[in-house]
């Protein structure tokens, strides 16, 4: 198991466009891949769970990679959300 805390700079949080961007990215790993916003734990590959965190600008997320590819998911999901998702970021 892996993990690292990141925080959101997208100005708009993580809505539609960038949370599809997401979960069809932890999609393509076998490792089991959450994250916890407050006191919720969320599916990064399950576009609802997702979106229903309702993660805003300025949040911090830690995400939790579990399984044979857990570090290059790991990776790879703090890449994306550094790089903001397609979206403008702070």
């Amino acid at each position: 198991m892996v993990s690292q805390k990141i925080v959101i700079k997208n100005k708009k949080g993580l809505h539609m466009r960038p949370v599809t961007q997401m979960c069809s990215e932890a999609a393509k790993y076998e490792a089991i891949i959450t994250f916890t916003v407050g006191n919720k734990t969320v599916n990064a590959k399950s576009l609802l769970n997702v979106l229903g965190a309702k993660v805003q600008y300025g949040d911090e997320i830690e995400f939790v990679c579990e399984g044979i590819d857990e570090k290059e998911a790991l990776e790879k999901m703090i890449q994306i959300i550094e790089q903001g998702l397609g979206e403008e970021i702070k």
